[in-house]
């Protein structure tokens, strides 16, 4: 439970916050110093605005400690930042999250640790591919086509899935995919071994490592060398087949990597 002291800290803090972002000026004058110093012409220029309004702005930044003046240049102060930093984190955060909206707000998010939530301005980059009424397979085939192009893959498998299971299999006979590793808990684990062609062709597999979890997994993550993609379950419990979120950026496999390091190991750092 949040205690008193803690509800004061965080009423303070959401008040400098607003402080800032209540100011289209303030907020703009913070990013546009986060990268280097600038005289007042250099400010001028990037942000378009007549100096009497910058000068302005800059005064009231200065007097709250984040903004100071080196000579004739501008920069922030220590504190204005790990402000900047973690605004500009913010409005990354909101972005992505407003970008795919309708993915996150339709799933259920409690198989994402919070440590991650936190991060997903790392998958600003992302992109969401839904089927149709008139395709409903559009996902799918989607996803077949994007392990169909990679060597190796990480997979957090929540489900039974024939389907996806002998595709990844075919890839493997054809030599497209050289290696799988899987999570999986023990029930759906349990179910692969009583299929003899699954049992055979995944369990039994050199080219397939399986590692059983006890953790409860809310999610499909699969994780390549240009990609990741990631499916979730409806808020009632059902997996949603329907829907991907699909990023070939860096950042986006950073964070598909510590998701699936805290999966598999615990530990998002691995």
């Amino acid at each position: 439970m949040t205690s008193a002291k803690t509800k004061e800290q965080l009423n303070m803090e959401f008040k400098g916050v607003k402080y800032i972002l209540t100011s289209s000026m303030r907020t703009k004058l913070l990013i546009s110093l986060y990268d280097n110093s600038k005289n007042l012409d250099e400010i001028r220029n990037n942000l378009k605005k007549p100096s009497a309004t910058i000068l302005h702005g800059l005064k009231e930044l200065e007097e709250v400690n984040l903004v100071k003046k080196n000579q004739k240049y501008y920069e922030l102060t220590s504190n204005g930042y790990i402000l900047t930093t973690n605004m500009i984190k913010l409005i990354d955060n909101w972005y992505s999250i407003d970008k795919n909206k309708i993915f996150w707000d339709s799933h259920d998010l409690t198989g994402i640790p919070e440590s991650l939530l936190n991060k997903l301005y790392l998958l600003k980059d992302s992109q969401y591919i839904t089927s149709t009424t008139k395709d409903l397979s559009n996902a799918f085939n989607y996803y077949i086509n994007l392990i169909s192009e990679v060597k190796n893959l990480n997979i957090i498998l929540p489900i039974y899935s024939e389907k996806h299971l002998k595709y990844i299999i075919q890839f493997l006979k054809d030599e497209k995919l050289k290696h799988v590793n899987f999570v999986i808990n023990e029930k759906i684990l349990r179910t692969i071994k009583k299929n003899e062609f699954l049992n055979k062709n995944l369990i039994k597999s050199n080219k397939v490592t399986i590692k059983e979890t006890e953790n409860d997994l809310k999610l499909f993550l699969t994780i390549s060398e240009s990609f990741m993609s990631l499916s979730l379950f409806f808020k009632d419990g059902y997996y949603d087949d329907s829907q991907i979120l699909v990023d070939k950026s860096i950042d986006g496999k950073k964070w598909s990597q510590a998701l699936f390091n805290t999966l598999n190991n615990g530990d998002e750092n691995k």
